[in-house]
């Protein structure tokens, strides 16, 4: 049996502790949690390094046997959009590096977001800890499709390409993201490990839709199609509330069709605390189907499996997304899924297989593919079976921390870190600089 090893897995601003489907809160701290978990199962020591964002977290919290959450003091003790985090990284990556130098030594930290990687990459410098990256998100790819609406600081592109430089290994999420970092960051292939994200089989598996839909108060003849997740405008449920309105003219008068939004910042559907309701019931409103499409608020992980259950279809169409870990939540209920033919979504969604693929922004073709599966149940049924059958075969957390465990293990035999020359010069940023750059 191979030696167990000391990890610290940096996640600055996602949290393992913190309830998923808030403003930051979402498929990173699921991510990292069951990572850190996991790795604690397999017999490794886990560190998770996260900001100190309430006054009233202690120093350090249990997450499981073998795991526990070090909450970092870095910049003011309260709430900080991850857009405006960068400044406090320096105090992040000194806290960090003064922790480490205290305890017994690490074997390999694993950065998620460009900025843990900012400290993944001085703690490489000062203590020669090697590190993996996930990027769960690039810079670039964000450009492309926010434009002016990012609020990242312009830094980022810079940092993201100095650790895709410096990293001892690179973890891609997908085809999608493997690609952009060779042809968009000039990162070599052969220091890419592709690795997916994955979900908890022990959360989310079929039960009977008649079973959870007493237990949600859903009428059984209703065709529910289901949107799950951030209420953010880049998941385009706009789209999704737009196709349901030209659904309408595709189905038969008395057709019963239904939206169940869940997700939000409160366990009511708060306005005032998720605006993003507030804009889409605008919308519904003017396509004339705000009686059709309902909000749940917040709900907590133990009570997901029985929304996914209840539904005919679950949909994901945002106009980009790294990869998306509600589908793969559906398909292991057995759910056919209509998403997005973006990013990780055309890696986990076969086509035609386990639901359909759809450009984003085009609510007819998605109305298209949700009139089919309502018109043709046994082949909605069909690929619910397909879908489940692929995540349980790909998707598992144990099939992820299997590729991570032999990614960390490659970059731990190696000697001592060369800082590689970058394959095209990158500007310089001072709070790069400040943390020991290039």
């Amino acid at each position: 049996m191979s030696k167990p090893m000391r990890i610290a897995l940096i996640s600055e601003h996602a949290s393992p502790l913190a309830a998923a489907g808030g403003v930051d809160s979402g498929g990173q701290n699921i991510y990292v949690n069951h990572v850190a978990r996991k790795l604690a199962a397999r017999g490794h020591a886990v560190e998770v390094f996260t900001r100190r964002d309430s006054p009233d977290l202690p120093p350090v919290v249990p997450l499981c046997r073998g795991a526990r959450v070090v909450h970092v003091p870095a910049g003011p003790p309260r709430f900080v959009r991850k857009e405006e985090l960068l400044p406090c990284m320096q105090e992040f990556a000194r806290s960090c590096e003064e922790r480490l130098r205290r305890s017994r030594p690490f074997d390999v930290a694993h950065a998620n977001f460009f900025m843990s990687g900012l400290v993944a990459r001085h703690l490489q410098r000062s203590l020669m800890l090697p590190f993996a990256m996930t990027f769960h998100a690039l810079g670039l790819v964000r450009l492309q499709h926010q434009k002016e609406a990012d609020a990242f600081p312009p830094e980022r592109i810079a940092i993201e390409h100095q650790c895709v430089r410096d990293a001892d290994v690179l973890i891609a999420e997908c085809p999608q993201d493997q690609d952009d970092l060779m042809h968009l960051y000039g990162a070599a292939p052969e220091r890419i490990a592709m690795v997916p994200c994955g979900f908890d089989a022990g959360e989310f598996s079929p039960c009977k839709r008649a079973t959870a839909r007493r237990e949600l108060g859903i009428a059984q003849d209703e065709f529910l199609v289901l949107q799950l997740g951030r209420l953010v405008p880049r998941k385009g449920i706009d789209n999704v509330i737009a196709a349901l309105a030209h659904a309408r003219t595709l189905l038969p008068p008395q057709a019963r069709l239904r939206l169940l939004v869940v997700g939000g910042d409160a366990p009511e559907p708060d306005e005032h605390r998720t605006p993003e309701i507030a804009r889409l019931r605008r919308i519904a409103e003017a396509l004339g189907v705000a009686a059709d499409v309902h909000f749940t608020g917040h709900r907590r992980r133990a009570q997901l499996r029985h929304y996914y259950a209840a539904a005919d279809v679950f949909v994901s169409t945002p106009w980009y997304e790294p990869f998306g870990i509600t589908p793969l939540e559906a398909m292991a209920c057995a759910v056919p899924v209509l998403a997005s033919d973006v990013g990780g979504l055309r890696y986990s969604v076969v086509d035609g297989a386990t639901g359909f693929l759809v450009p984003p922004r085009d609510p007819q073709a998605l109305a298209e593919r949700m009139a089919l599966l309502h018109s043709r149940p046994a082949l909605a049924a069909r690929m619910g079976r397909a879908g489940q059958r692929r995540v349980q075969s790909m998707f598992t957390w144990d099939k992820v921390v299997d590729g991570l465990v032999e990614a960390y293990r490659g970059i731990v035999r190696q000697p001592a870190p060369v800082h590689r020359m970058p394959p095209r010069a990158v500007p310089d940023v001072r709070s790069v600089a400040m943390l020991g750059g290039a």
